[in-house]
């Protein structure tokens, strides 16, 4: 298998690291210019608790009320894009409400 061809849980540019906002968080190893879409977080499957799978992607992101990323949605998927340049070593955050959807 070729480098290009190594799966990898996680874009190139992210690792996983204590996270001063909660547990465990998302952050740059390198700079990233906005706007990217770094990959698929969630997948909707009702089988599932809250009706979602969470990919490595989806499952280290934390809270932010001033983020520097965002969920969208395309099909059933929603996927993590970039809407500030990240500066390395900065953790990635998304306003997450999407085990508390608004009614």
């Amino acid at each position: 298998m070729s480098k290009e061809e190594t799966y990898r849980p996680l874009p190139h540019m992210l690792t996983i690291k204590e996270s001063d906002i909660e547990g465990l968080g998302l952050f740059a190893t390198k700079d990233i210019d906005h706007p990217i879409e770094l990959g698929i977080t969630h997948i909707e499957d009702k089988n599932f608790l809250n009706g979602l799978i969470r990919t490595p992607l989806g499952g280290f992101i934390n809270h932010s009320t001033k983020p520097n990323c965002e969920l969208i949605h395309h099909l059933d998927k929603k996927h993590l894009r970039v809407i500030k340049d990240i500066k390395a070593g900065e953790e990635l955050t998304v306003t997450y409400d999407i085990y508390n959807p608004k009614k």
